[in-house]
């Protein structure tokens, strides 16, 4: 099974790093305040920023952990490298997991 490790954000680019094995439905879950995470739901993440897929629930935790104690500039590279107009990916759902 594939799990990702994530990071939404907002209109202010308030950011949070999680991890899924269904991004799509967890990424709804963020997008629609239904997310059981006080923080997620205080600051309305509404875009996917950057994903990537771990091999295994351990080692996306892992890299959930390590990126989640990196500094705000550390996770914008990160980010940008990747997306770095900041679009919501989830836009091409279709695209991505089909």
């Amino acid at each position: 099974m594939v799990h990702y490790v994530y990071i939404v954000s907002n209109t202010n680019r308030t950011l949070y790093v999680g991890m899924a094995s269904d991004l799509v439905r967890r990424f709804e879950q963020h997008k629609n305040g239904t997310f059981e995470n006080a923080f997620t739901r205080r600051y309305n993440f509404d875009r996917l920023v950057f994903f990537e897929e771990a091999a295994s629930r351990s080692a996306a935790m892992r890299r959930e952990k390590q990126i989640k104690g990196w500094t705000y500039a550390k996770k914008v590279a990160l980010i940008e490298a990747v997306n770095p107009e900041w679009k919501d990916l989830s836009v091409t759902w279709n695209d991505l997991f089909r």
